[in-house]
């Protein structure tokens, strides 16, 4: 096991008020470090999110702050395949005043060394006072380690899906200690197709689906798997958008064999289910745009969703025709061109049971304090009540 950080204290330090003033210096301090990065877009969001100001304006949602304190200690299992996760499980740990233990993501990437380097660097000069209240730990699934933090935790965050959440959940908790899990999810997208066809940056939307999509493979839960078409110009709306994605996935995303045959694979097995076609338009399944048209949408329909490009899709002649895959693992519905007013609608009369964001495409991997339903902050704080 690699530690980062001192252990041996953890549980007894004492907890702090969320927001407290100097965590919020400690991020300001990370920011400035992380925002110089230009090797990698995601280091430099988190760095930018973590800025003051931004905190200053979460902090600015809560009017109950002042009988507040943290829950003590919070032991976060993050995912393995998306990089800056961790740090954002992290700054939401310690900005509820808690200490934590952060597992890292099991792969090797350069995004979490420059980050734990750099809060590492801070820690031991500047902000060695918060030192106490951070601790990250890399290891292999292990079960005497699950026990080690599972026991001395006093909120247990497990991301990465059902099956870490399973496994993690064979180690018991404190009595009074709580969970929050995030759990597989999925996510799609909806496009009004006049309104797509008249806005004047086609090039920005492409750019800011690609982003959704094909930045993590589409394995992150807020990548959408479906896209939905409203409108009366749908064809040529989606000649003309996937023309500009299929250029840029050329250009900026790298298709491994086993990918192309493992959509073949999803394609395959969406024909069957689904009666899902292949796109015309000379796409095929080595595109970098993999497209299986469907006509009717079922309780089964995500079931066949895939990564890598593949994407599911469906005209809609209104937002209702969505509900079918609206339930409990509906993330995100990302959208363009569709009136707030119109999803608020939706979502108010036909009360479905997922989706927890919804968001305009290009956001869908913009980290909020709310999550999956969570209010973050207050979920890992505890009120105290005086009288």
């Amino acid at each position: 096991m690699m530690v980062l950080g001192n252990l041996d204290n953890i549980g007894s330090v004492p907890a702090l008020p969320p927001f407290d003033e100097g965590v919020l210096e400690f991020f300001s301090d990370l920011s400035r470090s992380l925002t110089k990065v230009r090797e990698y877009s995601d280091v430099a969001t988190f760095g930018f999110w973590c800025r003051k100001a931004a905190l200053l304006a979460e902090k600015a949602k809560y009017d109950d702050l002042d009988s507040r304190l943290g829950r003590g200690v919070v032991f976060h299992s993050t995912p393995s395949n998306v990089p800056v996760n961790f740090a954002f499980s992290f700054a939401a740990g310690l900005l509820s005043g808690n200490a934590n233990i952060v597992r890292l993501p099991g792969k090797d990437f350069e995004q979490v060394s420059i980050i734990t380097d750099a809060v590492a660097e801070l820690l031991a000069d500047k902000h060695n006072n918060l030192a106490p209240y951070v601790c990250f730990v890399k290891y292999p699934p292990d079960r005497s380690l699950h026990d080690r933090f599972s026991s001395i935790c006093d909120v247990r965050v497990i991301w990465g899906g059902d099956g870490t959440i399973r496994e993690l959940r064979e180690s018991s908790l404190k009595p009074r200690a709580i969970e929050l899990t995030f759990a597989d999810r999925y996510s799609a997208a909806v496009i009004n197709a006049d309104g797509y066809l008249v806005s004047a940056d086609k090039a920005k939307i492409a750019q800011d689906f690609y982003n959704d999509t094909y930045f993590n493979d589409q394995n992150a839960c807020t990548a959408p798997k479906i896209l939905f078409w409203l409108g009366s110009e749908t064809e040529r709306a989606k000649a003309v958008f996937w023309e500009s994605v299929q250029a840029l996935a050329e250009e900026k995303y790298s298709l491994a064999p086993v990918q192309s045959v493992g959509k073949l694979g999803a394609f395959y097995r969406a024909s069957a289910g689904l009666s899902a076609r292949l796109a015309d338009c000379g796409n095929s399944i080595n595109s970098f745009v993999t497209r299986a048209c469907i006509s009717k949408l079922t309780d089964d329909t995500m079931d066949f969703r895939s990564h890598s490009g593949f994407f599911l899709e469906c005209d809609i002649d209104s937002l209702h025709d969505i509900l079918p895959v609206c339930g409990e693992r509906l993330q995100t519905l990302a959208y363009f061109g569709v009136a707030r007013s119109d999803i608020e609608r939706f979502v108010m009369e036909s009360r479905p049971r997922g989706i927890d964001r919804v968001v305009p495409i290009g956001s869908t991997m913009d980290f909020s304090l709310t999550w999956d339903g969570h209010d973050l902050i207050r979920a890992m704080t505890r009120v105290v009540k005086i009288s």
